[in-house]
């Protein structure tokens, strides 16, 4: 598995007309938050100057705040994934429910999808929208039982809901386990993160596949299936930025991509990441770590 490239030859990988990414040398890490079970979906909020985070097993979503620390939201059943929609609503994906909903600033709650095709989704992972309002997710099966119990699709899915009509399309079944899942800057791009095979996948055919970050070209009604490029990394949720540039997640830390899949750098954490999102200033990025919260400011 390529993890990371020498700095030295990140002019290798950039075109001359590109911005220059940062120097990841001279990161800072700071650690916001610990003693917690397992943290995922980092979502800033402008409205509260606050940040939204899932802690999964214990069934909570969390704010924290410069001011305020750690502060409980409310409890969720497993939530994972969250994402603050164009129109102000927190959009989160729940393991523990199977679906993903949306919750609008008065705390109403509005289940966008829990089926496909008339069965329960394995536990819906990550979200993105577009600009255009289509909402595009992931669904590998980690929140089941032994990634089995309740299993009513054969396959872990990567799917289109449109906001129009509430229709849910399936757009990707050949996947190990699609996770992060992220847009490029024009939105004509879509990044879908795979975790890859292990021991314990409950389809024994996909068990030994690669971890892999792969684009696909977004259409008018979905994907064109073969991917534009790939790369062997593993990452599991991911962030994009104004540039273009991809923050990925891997055991190390975090590993930036270039638009073109080129791995440009990394920066080690002091546990391995879960997720990662922009900040509210340039050179922000927050990143869930299992157990703990991390800021990480770059030059």
């Amino acid at each position: 598995m390529r993890c990371f490239l020498l700095l030295g030859l990140l002019g290798a990988c950039i075109g001359p007309d590109a911005p220059t990414p940062p120097d990841l040398s001279t990161a800072t890490v700071e650690t916001l938050a610990t003693d917690l079970r397992f943290t995922e979906g980092p979502a800033w909020l402008p409205g509260r100057n606050a940040l939204v985070f899932s802690d999964i097993p214990a069934g909570r979503l969390l704010l924290w705040s410069e001011a305020g620390g750690v502060e409980l939201l409310r409890e969720a059943p497993q939530p994972n994934g969250n994402l603050l929609s164009a129109s102000g609503a927190l959009l989160t994906c729940r393991h523990g429910a199977r679906d993903l909903v949306r919750e609008e600033p008065d705390g109403t709650l509005t289940v966008l999808a829990d089926r496909y095709d008339g069965r329960r989704f394995n536990s819906p992972n990550d979200v993105v929208e577009g600009d255009d309002g289509v909402l595009w997710f992931t669904d590998p099966p980690w929140g089941l039982p032994g990634q089995t119990e309740g299993r009513e699709l054969p396959f872990n899915g990567v799917y289109r809901l449109d906001p129009a009509d509430g229709t849910v399309d399936l757009l990707l079944d050949g996947l190990c386990m699609p996770n992060g899942v992220a847009l490029s800057p024009d939105g004509a791009t879509l990044y879908v993160a795979d975790t890859g095979g292990h021991p314990s996948h409950p389809v024994e055919a996909l068990r030994e596949g690669p971890a892999k970050v792969r684009a696909y070209r977004v259409t008018a009604t979905g994907l064109d299936p073969e991917p534009l490029w790939e790369t062997e990394s593993l990452c599991d949720g991911m962030c994009v930025t104004p540039e273009g540039w991809i923050w990925t997640t891997a055991r190390e830390g975090l590993v930036l991509l270039g638009p073109d899949g080129a791995i440009l750098g990394s920066i080690p954490l002091p546990e391995a990441p879960t997720n990662v999102c922009l900040g509210p200033e340039p050179g922000v990025l927050f990143v869930t770590a299992r157990s703990r919260l991390l800021r990480v400011l770059l030059p």
